[in-house]
C-alpha cells in the first residue's frame, strides 16, 4: 500500500527546557513566545501517579522500566513513520520490529496523512508540541498517537492521551482552520494484542485540557512564590 499525502503548512519550534520543563519557541519570532510541551503538561498532572508507582517499584526497577519502553516506543515509531512516508525501514531491535508488524493492519486504515510529527502550538492556550499523526482513519479526518505497552490498559487509564490529541487538535484549528472529527489512539502490545481506542467528545477533552493547564500554571505560580 502507498499512502497518500496532504501539503499543509505548519510552523517551525524550536525546544528548550527550563527548570527541567520542556519549551518550544518560535523560529524567526520577534516576540520570544514560548510555549510549555503539552506532554510537559500531561506529566505535571500525573506525577503523583507515575511517584506513587516508583515507589511502589523501587527507583532501579522504575528506571528499567521507563528505558526499556522508551527505547521500544522510540524504535516502534521510527519503523511506522518510514511506512506512513513509504519509505524503506530501518533496522532497529527486534522486539520493536514486531511491534511494528503487529500494527500494520491498524496502519492500513490511515492514509490522506497531512502531518508525521509535525510541530504544532497555541498562542491562545500556550502550549505547544509534535503529534505523531494527522490523517484519516478509516476515511475521517483524525488525531492519531501511537502508543506501545506491555498490554492493553483499560479506556478508564487513558484519558490523558486523548488530552494530548485534542490539544493537538486545538492546535491545528487555531493555526489552519482545519477541524478533525475523532481523536484515535493506536495501542501496540507486547503481549500481541493490538487495540484501538477513538474519541468523539471534543467538548470533554477540552474542559479536561483546560483543567490539566490550569494546574500546571497554578502549581508553577506557586513553586515560584515559595
Amino acid at each position: 500500500m502507498s499512502f497518500q499525502h496532504v501539503e499543509i503548512d505548519l510552523p517551525k519550534l524550536q525546544r528548550e527546557v527550563i527548570d527541567g520543563v520542556r519549551y518550544y519557541k518560535i523560529k524567526d519570532s520577534d516576540d520570544n513566545f514560548r510555549a510549555v510541551s503539552i506532554t510537559s503538561v500531561i506529566s505535571h498532572y500525573n506525577k503523583e501517579f507515575f511517584q506513587k508507582w516508583r515507589n511502589r517499584v523501587g527507583e532501579e526497577e522504575a528506571n528499567k522500566i521507563t528505558r526499556q519502553a522508551t527505547s521500544q516506543g522510540t524504535d516502534a515509531h521510527t519503523l511506522i513513520e518510514h511506512h506512513l512516508l513509504n519509505k524503506e525501514l530501518p533496522k532497529v531491535q527486534p522486539i520493536s520490529e514486531y511491534l511494528f508488524k503487529i500494527a500494520k493492519p491498524e496502519l492500513s486504515r490511515i492514509n490522506n496523512i497531512y502531518a508525521l510529527e509535525g510541530s504544532l502550538y497555541s498562542q491562545f492556550f500556550g502550549i505547544a508540541g509534535t503529534v505523531d499523526c494527522i490523517a484519516e482513519f478509516d476515511g475521517e479526518l483524525a488525531i492519531v498517537d501511537f502508543k506501545t505497552s506491555k498490554k492493553p490498559k483499560p479506556r478508564e487509564w487513558i484519558d490523558g492521551y486523548f488530552v494530548q490529541c485534542c490539544a493537538y487538535a486545538c492546535m491545528l484549528h487555531e493555526l489552519t482552520g482545519i477541524s478533525v472529527k475523532k481523536f484515535v489512539i493506536i495501542m501496540t502490545c507486547v503481549n500481541g494484542e493490538v487495540v484501538v481506542y477513538e474519541e468523539r467528545d471534543k467538548e470533554k477533552y477540552i474542559r479536561l485540557l483546560t483543567k490539566y493547564i490550569k494546574k500546571f500554571v497554578e502549581d508553577k505560580v506557586n513553586s515560584y512564590a515559595e
